[in-house]
């Protein structure tokens, strides 16, 4: 149960082993039978408790053996190294799903499924995302390497754009679906080629996704509400 109340509000690109249409995302079995992904985070306002947590990085590995609420994964965190030991502290909570309530986030959940916690990363993290142009590129020096496009017709060639939205999701409630390119090194090792690739805009809390006034479905960095 949550004691410490944070939010976070920024923007994310991941890259999972499934196809571009993640069945995962709408409740069905992954399409090889397994997950694995790399994601990463830019946080451009946030706190935790009184620690401010402003224009810090984050970024994630993960592997399981099946899908993953079947459990008995394996994750690594990695927190940009610009961070004080507050900051670091608060920021390998968030994402462990401590601090959160039952099922809130993403983060809770995937601690949850992954028993095996690797011991934190804090590493420099070089990282764009362009959620609108479907377009990432994560660098993390011999853990993470991972790009992310728009995916193209095969056909014409041209940039086909799709998205994913989940009105009761706990990571984001709209979604730019693209593809990605991912290498990691270390004791989580993926190779991903032109498979899912998801940029979205995030705004979360303790309590889970943190929704705009009036019931809108969709946060933009204009439109979202300021943090409390």
């Amino acid at each position: 149960m949550a004691t410490i109340e944070w939010e976070i509000k920024g923007t994310e690109f991941g890259n999972c082993n499934c196809s571009y249409g993640c069945p995962c995302q709408f409740n069905a079995l992954p399409t090889h039978g397994f997950c694995a992904a790399a994601a990463a985070f830019q946080f451009d306002a946030g706190h935790f408790a009184d620690v401010k947590l402003d224009n810090l990085r984050a970024a994630a590995v993960y592997k399981w053996p099946g899908p993953v609420h079947e459990g008995n994964g394996t994750m690594q965190i990695i927190v940009d190294k610009r961070a004080d030991a507050r900051q670091r502290d608060a920021l390998v909570k968030i994402m462990s799903g401590e601090e959160t309530e039952e099922m809130a986030t993403m983060w809770w959940v995937f601690s949850a499924m992954c028993p095996n916690k690797l011991d934190p990363l804090f590493e420099s993290i070089d990282l764009a995302i362009d959620v609108d142009a479907r377009r990432a590129k994560v660098a993390v020096p011999g853990v993470i390497d991972s790009v992310g496009e728009p995916i193209r017709n095969p056909v014409t060639g041209k940039e086909h754009r799709v998205r994913i939205d989940l009105p009761h999701g706990f990571e984001y409630r709209l979604a730019e679906i693209g593809s990605g390119r991912t290498r990691t090194r270390g004791k989580i090792e993926l190779e991903l080629t032109d498979t899912y690739g998801q940029f979205a805009r995030i705004h979360l809390s303790n309590r889970g996704v943190v929704d705009q006034p009036g019931g809108g479905a969709y946060l933009t960095a204009e439109t979202a509400p300021p943090l409390r």
